[in-house]
């Protein structure tokens, strides 16, 4: 398989500061349908012989430069080589048209990132993980389902994309008439597009922000819209996905086989978070009637809200995430 070329910037372009305790670089991989993708090499500072390895994506419409490149950063603080990247179809990777996302193109995005690690000189290929954040909190589960290479999964502050795209937020569009207009819509989008031969693009975070906006949405806004997390390749900090980009989730569910993962899992929620539901669902489906319960994990953070797991150092446990990994990997 030949790699596309990435034309990837150089200089340090994060939303957080660079640590003098980990080394970075940028490198590409690519996954199994030829899509070249763009990633942070995060490698602790004078690391000697193969390393644990976490390959780490999300959130959902977010960038590497974002929440993810934080956690990699941080996690190659505690001696684990991690590696941010970008999904197909956004940030600095390939993939066209952009700003669409697949069940089984994003699954297959954090294998091939397996798949990489796997082969890195200076990586135990038997000891390597995967965390995802927000949406990719749900993908990095369906991933763990599928991936048998995979020795621990942590999902923070997670969506299950499928969920919320099919039945709305607190599933308050759970019904098949909903369904049927919200397809209907999208299928009239369809023909617009091919028509305009044009993406239209369905918005990120509101802004300006009504002052009516429900909690959730301000949260969003106070991350992707502020100096916090603001970043010119972010979607949701900008034109956010194209209005037919996660079609095919609405009825190609995923995380149905999670209480058949085999291999350790943490699952870390807000309390106060709107989408805390998805991950105490996700859990307890997770665990039910399941042979393999046994290394599965719910924590929760008293008072945090969704945002707060995407980059407050004073709130993501990454000690526990950090010990959960090397236990996981010692297993």
């Amino acid at each position: 398989m030949k790699e596309q070329t990435l034309d990837l910037v150089q200089e340090w372009d994060k939303t957080f500061p660079k640590s003098d305790d980990a080394t970075h670089k940028k490198v590409t991989f690519y996954n199994r349908y030829g899509i070249t993708l763009a990633a942070d090499m995060y490698t602790p500072k004078n690391t000697i012989g193969k390393s644990a390895a976490i390959a780490v994506c999300g959130p959902f419409g977010a960038v590497k430069e974002q929440s993810s490149g934080l956690y990699a950063q941080e996690l190659a603080k505690r001696g684990f080589i991690a590696m941010a990247f970008d999904p197909s179809f956004t940030g600095e990777s390939g993939g066209e048209p952009r700003y669409m996302a697949s069940p089984d193109i994003n699954t297959e995005d954090f294998m091939a990132a397996v798949d990489f690690l796997s082969l890195q000189e200076n990586i135990d290929s038997e000891k390597i993980g995967i965390l995802g954040i927000c949406g990719w909190g749900g993908m990095a589960l369906n991933t763990a389902a599928l991936d048998t290479r995979i020795k621990a999964t942590v999902a923070s502050t997670m969506y299950d994309m499928s969920r919320v795209n099919a039945n709305g937020y607190f599933d308050s569009a759970d019904s098949e008439q909903a369904r049927y207009e919200m397809k209907k819509s999208l299928c009239e989008q369809r023909i617009a597009d091919y028509k305009s031969n044009f993406y239209e693009l369905g918005g990120g975070v509101v802004d300006p922000l009504p002052d009516d906006a429900p909690f959730f949405v301000k949260d969003y806004y106070d991350y992707y819209k502020t100096p916090r997390g603001y970043h010119a390749r972010s979607l949701n900090s900008n034109g956010g996905w194209n209005k037919t980009g996660c079609m095919s989730f609405i009825n190609q569910p995923i995380n149905c086989y999670i209480n058949e993962i085999r291999s350790a899992v943490l699952i870390i929620h807000g309390e106060k978070a709107h989408s805390c539901y998805f991950s105490k669902d996700a859990y307890a489906a997770m665990t039910k009637d399941s042979k393999y319960a046994g290394n599965k994990e719910l924590m929760i953070i008293p008072g945090a809200v969704h945002t707060d797991l995407y980059d407050r150092l004073d709130i993501i446990p990454f000690d526990k995430i950090a010990n959960f990994m090397n236990k996981a990997f010692e297993a």
